[in-house]
């Protein structure tokens, strides 16, 4: 399985490389590239034994590292990985909230792991949830706080600084929609 896993990411990241260094629309490039990878993999996810939550993690690593790698924008490219999900997922029958918070919490985590901008990301994910949210008939706040929430989940694996970053641009977040953190308490970092 983990071969199949680090397949995946690397089709992605390839894939996005690709994109954008032919596209000058990062988001553009990565909302077409997510929708089609996910649209096309999720039909095929029954068939290898892959579930919908794994594959969204492999194109979104891919996406996140494939982005640095390029040293393209990541809240653009972030913002990208979050409508391209939601878009790419729509069919899957997905539950949208879970979705938006997992891949928010696999985006930061991968920004952790290749030193990517946090912050960035972490702003993107949240506007791109926002965005997304409208698309799909959801509250904007109700998309906005499950980002924020997938983010901080990871943030607080990689320690009290990320937190605060996370925090910091959770606190940021624009399109007249505000984050709410739902678990508060648990952002709260010892370190």
């Amino acid at each position: 399985m983990k071969t199949n896993s680090s397949g995946m990411i690397e089709t992605a990241k390839n894939a996005i490389v690709s994109a954008i260094k032919g596209s000058g629309d990062v988001v553009q490039a990565t909302v077409n590239t997510i929708t089609q990878m996910l649209s096309t993999t999720i039909k095929d996810t029954g068939k290898v034994g892959t579930s919908i939550t794994d594959t969204i993690a492999d194109v979104a690593s891919g996406a996140v590292r494939g982005t640095v790698q390029v040293g393209a924008d990541l809240g653009q490219a972030t913002k990208g990985i979050m409508l391209g999900v939601i878009r790419g997922t729509k069919k899957a029958g997905t539950e949208v909230l879970h979705t938006v918070s997992h891949t928010a919490e696999v985006a930061v985590r991968d920004t952790v792991r290749v030193g990517g901008d946090l912050e960035a990301a972490t702003t993107g994910l949240v506007e791109g949830a926002i965005a997304g949210a409208q698309e799909m008939g959801i509250g904007a706040e109700e998309a906005a706080s499950a980002a924020a929430d997938g983010a901080l989940k990871a943030a607080r694996e990689a320690g009290s600084t990320a937190v605060e970053t996370v925090r910091k641009a959770v606190a940021k977040t624009t399109n007249g929609a505000n984050a709410v953190l739902k678990k508060p308490e648990m952002a709260v970092s010892n370190n």
